[in-house]
């Protein structure tokens, strides 16, 4: 532990908990400390309480494996041992899972969540590290308000509009105004968790509802995009105005991998498409100017073959974190479309978690 910043995992039983251990194996700055899930696994040495296995390749990093699992709801025991704890433990009940971050917040501790509770909550950043690291900036506001110290929650956005919402930031921060876009997901079976979804329904076949998924998608971008704003009720983040998105989103037989098949419209003067190719290649965020050990050297990768990218070919791009784009042409009743894909449970949530703490982490946010 010598020179690491200890940190927990809460619901690291799951999915999204195992891969946040697989990933922070050998990073240089975290290193996993804590384990925390329900009830029925407290006592247990976590390498015993996996009820389906490890499931991902190799095995469970054995120093991991040995740590004793405490009860997410166990704040006190929890807090005396990390500095930060990662939250991706899943229940139905949001004002349940609001009240447990929450109590972590409270208790001291710095909360990165991969879950949705808190995504509504106007004055808790929803970041992609690449698109509005300055929302971090209302941390000290959130904390005010809650009469918190050093404790504060950060949330990630849902899986499905992290695949195109980069290069939608990319083209507007060079100058060029988007007014609508229409956007068509197709997202691997890993984004429903363990066991997730049912073989007889996914075998063969395309599910073009995830209940709750097309509201997200067309929601949460107008906040991540939005601005800090004080009113009467405080700090807040106002969600952008002018932008309408409309989402089909669907669930396809692939492991991970999240596609998107985007439509956008220009408002006022419109790039052509080298511009626009141009403009992604060279885009870089804060996390590739701070150099982070988890962000991606080219956040956005144009591929030029006619039939790319692929989930099983483009999904691992540089250790999983980069927006692989293809096929810009222009549109017949938009103006442009393309197609999208990140990695779900690495960019779309565990690896995105991580590259926002070390976003706070080198902006002075844990203390």
């Amino acid at each position: 532990m010598a020179n690491k910043i200890p940190v927990g995992i809460l619901g690291a039983t799951g999915m999204v908990g195992q891969q946040y251990i697989r990933l922070l194996e050998d990073h240089p700055w975290f290193q996993v400390a804590v384990v925390a899930a329900s009830p029925r696994s407290a006592g247990k040495k976590y390498g015993h309480t996996l009820k389906n296995g490890w499931l991902y390749d190799g095995l469970i990093p054995d120093r991991v494996g040995k740590l004793t699992v405490r009860d997410v709801g166990d704040v006190a025991g929890v807090v005396e041992e990390c500095a930060l704890v990662f939250s991706a433990f899943s229940i139905p009940d949001k004002d349940e899972s609001r009240a447990i971050e929450n109590s972590y917040a409270a208790a001291g501790l710095p909360v990165f969540s991969t879950g949705s509770s808190h995504r509504g909550t106007e004055n808790v950043p929803m970041l992609i590290a690449e698109i509005n690291p300055h929302h971090l900036e209302i941390i000290p506001a959130q904390q005010k308000k809650n009469g918190w110290g050093k404790g504060f929650v950060v949330v990630k956005p849902n899986c499905s509009l992290q695949s195109y919402l980069t290069p939608l930031h990319a083209l507007m921060e060079a100058g060029y105004t988007i007014d609508a876009v229409a956007v068509t997901t197709m997202q691997a079976i890993s984004g429903a968790g363990y066991p997730g979804v049912a073989s007889w329904d996914i075998i063969d076949n395309v599910l073009p509802l995830i209940p709750g998924e097309e509201e997200k998608t067309e929601r949460e971008p107008l906040k991540i995009l939005g601005a800090i704003s004080k009113g009467s009720a405080g700090w807040r983040i106002v969600p952008k105005k002018g932008l309408t998105i409309s989402a089909h989103c669907n669930r396809v037989p692939v492991s991970d991998g999240h596609l998107a098949c985007v439509n956008i419209s220009f408002k006022g003067k419109k790039p052509s498409a080298k511009e626009i190719i141009n403009i992604w290649k060279k885009f870089r965020g804060e996390p590739q100017r701070l150099k982070l050990p988890f962000a991606p050297k080219q956040p956005i990768i144009y591929r030029y073959e006619a039939n790319r990218p692929q989930p099983k070919l483009d999904r691992d791009s540089d250790k999983a974190m980069s927006v692989s784009v293809g096929r810009l042409r222009e549109d017949t009743i938009f103006d442009f479309k393309f197609v999208a894909l990140s990695h779900n449970t690495v960019r779309g949530a565990a690896g995105g978690g991580i590259l926002n703490a070390e976003l706070a982490y080198k902006k002075g946010f844990l203390k």
